[in-house]
């Protein structure tokens, strides 16, 4: 079974994320993502400088967010052909629920930018973790819109990088397992 809620552990071993096309309705009510991300705002962050930040996008506002990946595209790369155009709808439009991530790194003399960096995806895989102990499931993707600075300076400032749009809902179809490495891939003795 994936994503077993039964113990913590059991949680841990068999999470698995949800394809965030496949994500439908239930979402998290209000409280229940303010619970998610409250979880995840509490990710190790050497010198508390919290550099990352979330931007929920909610159900009323995709349409806008339709909006500014179809100018964002055209802007970058030309109109968009008929499947390109179906792809950048399923984005705005697909699961119940879509937090931003963003990657907000802060001056520090003692804090390197790799930490900070890592704190973010640490922060995104959190947030990941709450929903799935909720009884939801998450995806966390990029893609180009990751990567565009007219996505960007949507949700925040030229300082900042969209680390991941996560995507929340309840599967609409059975999780699939994906092949993991072996552990002797990676893990080595010292």
């Amino acid at each position: 079974m994936l994503n077993d809620r039964s113990t913590p552990l059991s949680l841990l071993e068999t999470r698995r994320s949800g394809r965030p096309r496949d994500l439908v309705e239930p979402g998290p009510t209000t409280e229940e993502l303010e619970r998610i991300l409250a979880i995840a705002a509490r990710t190790p962050d050497h010198g508390k400088l919290h550099p990352w930040r979330f931007v929920h996008v909610s159900r009323d506002r995709r349409s806008a967010f339709s909006d500014l990946l179809f100018a964002a595209y055209r802007a970058e790369q030309g109109e968009p052909s008929e499947a390109t155009a179906e792809a950048i709808a399923r984005l705005a439009f697909q699961a119940p629920e879509l937090v931003v991530v963003l990657f907000s790194p802060k001056e520090s003399a003692k804090i390197p930018l790799w930490e900070q960096q890592l704190s973010c995806g640490a922060a995104a895989m959190n947030l990941e973790h709450a929903a799935h102990a909720l009884g939801y499931a998450a995806g966390w993707i990029t893609g180009w819109p990751a990567y565009s600075a007219q996505v960007r300076d949507a949700f925040g400032s030229e300082s900042e990088k969209i680390a991941g749009f996560i995507y929340i809902g309840t599967p609409g179809m059975p999780l699939e397992e994906r092949a993991r490495p072996a552990l002797d891939e990676v893990i080595s003795r010292w």
